[in-house]
C-alpha cells in the first residue's frame, strides 16, 4: 500500500490541528507585533505630549511667581526715595528669599548700576550696563524675560526684569534677575526631577531653536538645526511627533509651548528604545503560549486556594474590625465569586459602621457642644501637630466683654444665645483652614495656621469691626477684645506663646475693651 493509505483520520485531524495552531500561531505573532509596535508608538506620542505639558505648566507657574516677587520689589523701590541702605537690603532679601536668582541689580532709567547682589560680583555702582537685558529693559519698561544671552560677567543667562516707578508714576528704572543657564538653576532642577520617565529625557528651546536646557550640559547655548522636528516645534504651541534629531538619531517627541518666555519643552524618547519595548512584549507572548498547558496543570492546581484565600483573608479582618486599617484591609480583597462578595460587603459595613461610632465619639469629645466649636482636648491635638510638623501659626485670643453682666440680668438662656452669635460670627470672618476653640465661659481661641502676624490682625480686625458694628436688640452692642501672638517667631515655647496672647487679651481688657492687642 502507498504511504498516503496509510493516512487514518485521527492522524490526519491531528496534523491539520497542528498545522491550523502553528499557522494561527505565526500570524497572531506577526500581528500582535505590528498592533503593539503602532500602540506602543501611538501611545507614547500622546504621552510624551501630555508630559510636556505637565513640565511647561509647571516651568510657567514658576515665571509667574517671579514676576510677582519682582513686582512686589518694584514697588518697594518705588517707595525707597534713592535710600540706598532700602535698596541694597531688598535686593539681599531677593537674593536670599528666591530660588531663582543667581544676581540682582537695581539700575536707574539710562542703565547705570545703582545697586546688586550679592555684593561679591565684580561690579560697580554707577557702571553704564551695555547688556541685552538692560537695553530691553529700558525700551519696553514692562515685565521682560529676555532671550538668553552672555552677560557682562560672560555668564550664558536669562535675564527677568520689572520696571520700577515712583510715587508720582515716574519710571526710575528697573530691577532685575539673571538665571546663570549654565550653572544649577530651578529650571533643571525642575527638569531633572523630573528626569528618567520611560527612559525619556527633556530640553528647551528657546523661540530661535537654541538649547536652554539639556540633559548633556555642554548642549545648552547650541542650535537644535539639523533637527526634523525643530520648525514644527517652534511654529506650534503643542503637539508630538516622530523626527530625527540633530544627531541623526530617530526619536519620538511631544512638545508643548511655556508662553511668558516663549520657549518649547520637549520630551523625547529613542524611537529604537520604545520598539525594544514592543519586541520584549512579543517574547514574553511567545513565551506565555509556550507554556499554555503547563499553565493550565498550574491554574488546576492552584484553584482550590483561590477559592479558599479571600474568604481566609476576610475572617481575619473580621477579628480586627477594632483597628484603624481594618477597612483598607477589606477593602483591598478581591473577591472572584459571588458568596465572598456578599461576605466582603457586609463586613465593610460593619466596619464602616464601627468606625463612624467612633468618629462620632472622638467628636463629641473633641468638641464644644454649645458652639460646635473645638473644645480645649481638641485644640491641644491641633496644636501639637502643628508643633511636630513646624507649622507656624497665629493666636487670636477673643473675650466677650462684660458678658457676666449679660448673665446676670437677661439669664444664662440669653447669654448662651449670645455665644452661639458671636461664635458664628467669628467662623464666618476666618479662614477655611482656621481652626475655632472655645475653652471655657465667654473665652474663645482661633488658631490661624500659615498665617503671618499681619494677616492674624487683619482677621482679628474683621471680627472686631463685625461685632462692633451691629446691635442685639435689648442689649445693644456686644463687644470683644483680642489679644494676638504668634509661633514660633515670638517664641519656641508654645505654651508661653498662649501666655502671650493671654496677656495681651487682659492688656486689651485693661484699656477699655473693644480693642486688639
Amino acid at each position: 500500500m502507498s504511504r498516503i493509505t496509510k493516512l487514518n483520520l485521527k492522524k490526519l485531524i491531528l496534523s491539520l490541528v497542528i498545522f491550523s495552531i502553528a499557522t494561527l500561531f505565526v500570524i497572531s505573532l506577526i500581528v500582535n507585533y505590528f498592533i503593539q509596535r503602532n500602540q506602543l508608538i501611538g501611545s507614547a506620542l500622546a504621552v510624551h505630549e501630555e508630559y510636556a505639558h505637565k513640565i511647561a505648566n509647571s516651568t510657567e507657574l514658576h515665571f509667574y511667581n517671579i514676576q510677582l516677587e519682582l513686582k512686589y520689589s518694584a514697588m518697594v523701590l518705588g517707595q525707597a526715595d534713592h535710600d540706598d541702605v532700602k535698596i541694597q537690603q531688598e535686593l539681599t532679601r531677593i537674593l536670599k528669599q528666591s530660588p531663582y536668582f543667581d544676581s540682582v541689580g537695581y539700575s536707574d532709567a539710562q542703565g547705570y548700576l545703582q545697586s546688586f547682589a550679592p555684593i561679591s560680583l565684580p561690579l560697580k555702582k554707577g557702571q553704564k550696563l551695555t547688556t541685552l537685558g538692560t537695553q530691553l529693559s529700558i525700551q519696553k519698561r514692562d515685565s521682560l524675560i529676555t532671550p538668553p544671552y552672555t552677560s557682562n560677567l560672560n555668564n550664558f543667562v536669562i535675564f527677568i526684569s520689572e520696571p520700577v516707578f515712583d510715587q508720582n508714576g515716574t519710571y526710575i528704572g528697573f530691577i532685575g534677575g539673571n538665571i546663570y543657564l549654565k550653572q544649577p538653576n530651578f529650571i533643571n532642577q525642575l527638569l531633572t526631577s523630573q528626569y528618567g520617565f520611560q527612559n525619556n529625557y527633556i530640553y528647551v528651546l528657546d523661540e530661535t531653536g537654541r538649547i536652554i536646557f539639556h540633559p548633556d550640559p555642554n548642549r545648552i547655548g547650541d542650535s537644535a538645526q539639523g533637527n526634523t522636528g525643530l520648525e514644527t516645534m517652534l511654529t506650534k504651541k503643542a503637539g508630538h511627533l516622530r523626527l530625527i534629531n540633530s544627531q541623526g538619531v530617530d526619536n519620538i517627541a511631544g512638545f508643548a509651548r511655556i508662553k511668558s518666555p516663549n520657549w518649547t519643552v520637549v520630551s523625547q524618547q529613542p524611537t529604537k528604545q520604545l520598539l525594544d519595548q514592543a519586541s520584549n512584549l512579543l517574547t514574553k507572548v511567545i513565551l506565555g503560549m509556550l507554556f499554555f498547558y503547563l499553565l493550565i496543570f498550574f491554574i488546576i492546581w492552584r484553584f482550590s486556594y483561590l477559592i479558599a484565600q479571600p474568604l481566609s483573608e476576610l475572617a481575619d479582618s473580621a477579628s480586627q474590625l477594632n483597628q484603624a486599617e481594618a477597612k483598607h484591609n477589606i477593602a483591598q480583597i478581591q473577591p472572584w465569586y459571588f458568596e465572598v462578595a456578599q461576605f466582603k460587603r457586609a463586613l465593610l459595613a460593619s466596619a464602616e459602621h464601627f468606625q463612624q461610632t467612633v468618629e462620632e465619639l472622638n467628636t463629641i469629645v473633641k468638641t464644644d457642644p454649645l458652639t460646635g466649636f473645638y473644645n480645649r482636648r481638641g485644640m491641644q491635638t491641633f496644636v501639637q501637630r502643628f508643633q511636630n510638623n513646624r507649622t507656624p501659626f497665629s493666636i487670636l485670643a477673643i473675650d466677650i466683654d462684660h458678658f457676666k453682666k449679660i448673665n446676670d440680668e437677661h439669664g444664662h438662656a440669653e447669654g448662651d444665645r449670645i455665644l452661639q452669635l458671636v461664635a458664628e460670627q467669628i467662623q464666618t470672618q476666618c479662614r477655611d483652614q482656621d481652626l475655632c476653640c472655645r475653652i471655657g465661659g465667654e473665652e474663645f481661641i482661633v488658631l490661624l495656621p500659615n498665617a503671618p502676624y499681619r494677616l492674624a490682625q487683619k482677621v482679628a480686625q474683621r471680627i472686631l469691626k463685625k461685632r462692633a458694628q451691629e446691635e442685639l436688640d435689648v442689649m445693644g452692642k456686644v463687644t470683644v477684645s483680642i489679644g494676638i501672638a504668634h509661633w514660633p517667631s515670638q517664641s519656641e515655647d508654645i505654651d508661653g506663646v498662649f501666655e502671650l496672647a493671654d496677656q495681651r487679651l487682659y492688656q486689651a481688657k485693661a484699656d477699655g475693651r473693644n480693642c486688639i492687642r
